[in-house]
């Protein structure tokens, strides 16, 4: 292994842990993977509008439930919501349910991870009901974005759902997730009860 191969290990790992330096794949170029991060990611979140537009029997805004409903909003008022997956049932989770839902978290495109970087999830690889791990969790205790796109999942959907950073981590961010950053969620609500009750237990639901 070279110096500059040695060098590009490094960094990529430090990456993983919080920072910002990744290196290119030219030997005299070296980006920053996060650089410009708050004008990327507000791009990129307007560019939704058109996906809307052209799809619009399969994509939906919907505005943060923490808004009136009635009054325009900004547009980090709102998420976007590509349908992966509708069921046939009618119910939807409120705010102070219990939900158990599988879903992966990743950021928007950067130099070194051109499918996003994952900083959460419950399974890994292709999405398979069977084999995914499940978080059961209350509505009320995900980011705003998150919880809005609850509340209007039945069992069985499956939505991949963006959220702007307003909605989300905000300016300061969390962890491994940069200030400014769009969220980006696979998410199949699998089940929900009312409140704190709980549900029937997930392996069974598997069988």
């Amino acid at each position: 292994m070279n110096r500059r191969q040695t060098i590009c290990q490094i960094a990529l790992l430090l990456l993983t842990l919080g920072t910002v330096t990744a290196c290119s794949e030219s030997d005299d170029e070296t980006t920053e993977e996060f650089s410009n991060w708050e004008a990327r990611n507000n791009a990129f979140f307007l560019s939704l509008e058109d996906s809307l537009k052209n799809n619009g029997s399969q994509w939906k805004k919907l505005k943060t439930f923490t808004k009136d409903e009635k009054k325009v909003g900004a547009v980090t008022d709102y998420i976007y919501v590509k349908m992966l997956k509708r069921s046939d049932e009618l119910e939807t989770p409120i705010y102070t349910d219990t939900v158990r839902v599988a879903y992966r978290g990743r950021l928007i495109p950067s130099a070194t991870y051109p499918q996003g970087y994952v900083f959460d999830q419950t399974y890994v690889g292709n999405y398979n009901y069977r084999t995914t791990d499940v978080s059961n969790s209350l509505v009320s205790g995900f980011v705003d974005g998150f919880a809005t796109a609850l509340q209007h999942m039945h069992k069985g959907d499956l939505f991949r759902v963006y959220i702007p950073y307003t909605l989300g981590y905000g300016a300061s961010g969390s962890g491994s997730i940069p200030g400014y950053s769009t969220l980006i969620f696979d998410v199949e609500l699998i089940d929900f009860s009312s409140g704190t009750s709980k549900m029937e237990p997930w392996t069974s639901r598997r069988q």
